[in-house]
């Protein structure tokens, strides 16, 4: 069973001489409903199989979430259980402004990349933490998994395996999924300023 993200992004105002409020703007969904890992886990830990430094991981349910999404994640745990809920957690448009997206992960991609030859070069075709084929070319035991040095790489057959190390450009790509939600915050911000905006997320399995 798979992982998948749910959430809402939010903006705060003050109205008249009341406590700034946060109000929801866009349901995630409508913007990206893609099960994507390697971003799950660059921004919020989540399926962190590339082993980033997460951006804003494990900070739980802000207290002062807007009305509309308290009442989806309540709806949301009833439906899961508390149990079925993970990962709940929040980053600002601020603190995505300020990402250095060219930041490697801390070490190797927990799963070796894989790469067919072709006339153009080579093509990436998949990445796997256990591979039957890979695993009997190089001694492995049924499901062992090791952590290999960078740049380490196996020809085996047609397939190319590598160890390789990649980048938050590479997990959240500057035309892929996140570019709408990034987006709605980024317009969110020009009217109420970036500390003002925020993505709340939670994940279930």
């Amino acid at each position: 069973m798979g992982t998948d993200m749910d959430g809402f992004v939010e903006y705060r105002v003050r109205r008249g001489d009341q406590e700034p409020t946060w109000y929801s703007a866009h349901d995630l969904n409508s913007l990206n409903d893609v099960r994507n890992y390697d971003a799950f886990g660059c921004l919020f830990g989540v399926r962190n199989y590339a082993n980033f430094l997460p951006l804003a991981a494990g900070r739980g349910f802000p207290a002062d979430a807007s009305a509309a999404v308290s009442a989806r994640l309540a709806q949301v745990t009833e439906w899961y259980g508390e149990d079925g809920l993970h990962g709940t957690t929040w980053i600002t448009w601020a603190e995505v402004k300020a990402v250095d997206w060219d930041e490697p992960a801390e070490k190797p991609d927990s799963r070796l990349h894989e790469y067919r030859r072709t006339p153009s070069g080579l093509r990436m075709t998949s990445k796997a933490s256990w591979n039957a084929e890979f695993a009997e070319a190089v001694g492995l035991e049924f499901g062992e998994v090791r952590e290999w040095p960078e740049g380490s790489e196996w020809l085996v057959g047609d397939t190319l395996y590598r160890s390789v190390t990649i980048r938050r450009r590479d997990a959240v790509t500057e035309t892929g999924e996140w570019q709408p939600v990034w987006e709605a915050m980024r317009e969110l911000a020009e009217q109420h300023g970036d500390d003002n905006v925020r993505l709340v997320v939670w994940f279930d399995d």
